[in-house]
């Protein structure tokens, strides 16, 4: 679902979407998320790390503060979790 941006340009934002960025200095990284992540139990745990690292007055793009590669598990994990209860929509 989410994406992760390759080049610095500035690229448009899908609807439903938003840019974040990923791990620390050297490591950082942008990735385009759904907004439907935010309610999300796994990637509540980040923004709590976030918070923590940076408090409220983050400015800009929020940053998550952990390495990229546990991000895209949570990804992962979050994207499976979201397409297997699509799946389900209409079993009754």
């Amino acid at each position: 679902m989410g994406f992760e941006e390759k080049s610095p340009r500035k690229i448009q934002v899908p609807k439903g979407s938003m840019p974040i960025k990923v791990g620390k200095e050297k490591e950082q990284r942008r990735f385009v998320v759904p907004v439907v992540y935010f309610n999300h139990p796994l990637f509540m745990k980040l923004l709590k790390r976030a918070e923590e690292e940076y408090g409220f007055d983050q400015k800009g793009t929020i940053t998550i503060p952990c390495h990229v590669e546990e991000f895209r598990n949570v990804q992962g994990l979050i994207d499976r979790e979201i397409s297997q209860h699509h799946g389900r929509c209409f079993d009754f």
